[in-house]
């Protein structure tokens, strides 16, 4: 981890790719990042939080409670004149999609870069989907690099984009760049900003007649950003003499370029990291070659554009097969696009049999769930509705005792939907992080209509699946919360998951979700690899 001054360049340094945008974002000058931990993006705050340099220049760190409240204060930041970096994985952005999309309208005024790490392939996500469709709804520039070198130096150049553009700037990664790792060498340090708040009621106050206005500044700008796009570093053709030429996008230049030396190929390839679309260099390969292979990262985002805005010429890539149309591309996956035989290796022997994972031994989480199988054993009915944190583990065997995982938050409310409906018991698991980042409104709208279910958060004091980050709120304020949004004091209850503690709360357990109402049960007790860290390092904050 560099924890060293800003100005001080004295090597190259090893760093994930998400680290390489915490160091860019440091040496181009912010005031402040502002995110919620979710892989792959995590590092990206964590790597600043842990620098002695951003400490000591008072740069803003700390975790938000979700996506949403994150991006709104980085564009409050931005507001005041500062520069501000919003970190989040993929379907963060779709929490912060609200703040994003209307912030292109209000635009900005320091300068505001939102990292997005985007999960090809699901390593730990729910999907796949693709920023840069958000990047194209909002129709503010997007850039994604192609190496870490690429990361860092993109960083920086983003907010002076910010700023010269007055937009947001959307910098896309994805799994396989976040978490490799490459020589990285910085420069000189930014200094921050200085205070400079505009009284620019026209911009900001999103009222009809300011919107309108500012919408038709927004499209007016197109053409400019296109033209920052055809000068961009980003975008750069390597010559080639071959029929078919390349169209590579972030990433996936990284396999085309080793399939092209690999095979000793002179195809035409078109490298893009940045957009919108710069039509110009486009055009000139399409003029130059007969077929053109679209190799993108994520969705045909834009194979499908150009088919439509090429008609019949001879366009490859995911939406005809010739790449497939989910998961990560690779080179082997690039050079059968490109009509080569997959290259004969040795097999690597299978020595080891693939473990599933599961729980932590002596994890909380274990212990209520025998009690919560127990108690739920007796009724007819027992689905349990859950959410995304560590404890989503209780899906898989031996505990089998979840049923559903959407996205956050969605356990109370889709508990509360099927009692709506009917089920009983309805049942939701959450955790304290996860009910703080976007559960409480739907405990808020169970008491509001008095729906009979019952809400179990699983307090382990940590925002555990991600590595263990500061929870927003656990123990006793989570019992504040639950009181200030109306349940009532009888109905909510704590319970400490342990063996020997497991008659009582399968006693405890059962009455609630035997009752007829709104019941919060909150289950407390310490992550143990937060807990083992702190007895290593008494000094460390979890």
């Amino acid at each position: 981890m560099r924890d060293n001054f800003f100005n001080e360049r004295t090597m190259k340094q090893l760093l994930l790719g998400a680290e390489a945008i915490a160091l860019g974002a440091l040496d181009g000058g912010i005031s402040g990042v502002y995110a919620y931990p979710g892989t792959p993006s995590t590092e990206i705050t964590e790597y600043i939080q842990k620098n002695r340099g951003a400490r000591e220049q008072n740069v803003r760190s700390a975790w938000s409670a979700n996506e949403k409240t994150a991006y709104e204060a980085a564009l409050g930041m931005s507001y005041a004149g500062k520069r501000s970096l919003v970190c989040m994985k993929h379907v963060g952005l779709n929490v912060a999609a609200d703040a994003f999309i209307n912030s292109a309208i209000t635009g900005v005024n320091g300068g505001l870069v939102v990292a997005v790490a985007d999960d090809p392939s699901m390593h730990s996500s729910q999907n796949e989907q693709d920023s840069r469709v958000y990047g194209k709804f909002a129709m503010v520039p997007v850039l994604e690099p192609a190496s870490q070198q690429e990361l860092y130096d993109a960083a920086r150049y983003a907010f002076d984009l910010s700023e010269s553009l007055k937009l947001p700037v959307l910098l896309r990664l994805t799994t396989r760049l976040a978490h490799s790792r490459a020589g990285v060498e910085g420069t000189a340090q930014r200094t921050q900003n200085l205070l400079n708040a505009p009284y620019a009621p026209e911009r900001f106050v999103l009222m009809p007649h300011n919107a309108r206005r500012q919408y038709s500044k927004l499209l007016e700008m197109q053409d400019q950003l296109e033209e920052h796009s055809e000068n961009s570093w980003l975008n750069s053709l390597v010559p080639g003499t071959g029929a078919t030429g390349v169209l590579a996008f972030g990433i996936a230049f990284n396999y085309v370029m080793e399939v092209r030396q690999a095979y000793g190929l002179d195809c035409p390839v078109l490298k893009i990291g940045h957009y919108p679309l710069p039509r110009k260099k486009i055009e000139a390969l399409f003029s130059a070659c007969d077929t053109i292979l679209v190799a993108e990262e994520g969705y045909p985002v834009y194979e499908e554009l150009l088919r439509g805005y090429f008609g019949g010429k001879n366009i490859r890539g995911r939406l005809d097969g010739t790449l497939p149309r989910a998961g990560e591309l690779n080179a082997d996956s690039v050079a059968l696009a490109l009509g080569l035989a997959k290259k004969e290796v040795t097999p690597v022997p299978s020595i080891m049999v693939n473990r599933p994972p599961e729980l932590c031994k002596g994890c909380g989480h274990r212990d209520l769930y025998e009690a919560l199988n127990t108690v739920m054993s007796s009724h007819e009915q027992h689905h349990v509705f859950s959410d995304i944190g560590c404890y989503t583990l209780g899906a898989l065997a031996p505990y089998n005792a979840i049923h559903t995982c959407v996205d956050m938050g969605a356990s109370i409310t889709m508990a509360k939907g099927a009692a709506d409906a009917g089920l009983r018991p309805a049942v939701a698991v959450i955790g304290d992080s996860t009910f703080t980042h976007s559960g409480m409104t739907g405990l808020l709208d169970a008491i509001n209509d008095r729906s009979p279910l019952t809400v179990i958060i699983a307090d382990n004091d940590t925002t555990a699946m991600t590595g263990g980050q500061d929870s927003s709120a656990n123990g006793s304020r989570l019992l504040e919360i639950c009181r200030g949004l109306g349940v009532e004091e009888a109905h909510l209850r704590t319970i400490i998951p342990l063996k020997s503690h497991l008659a009582e709360n399968i006693a405890l357990l059962g009455e609630e979700i035997a009752w007829e109402g709104v019941s919060v049960v909150i289950a407390q007790r310490e992550c143990i690899e937060t807990a083992a860290r702190k007895k290593r390092n008494p000094a460390a904050k979890a």
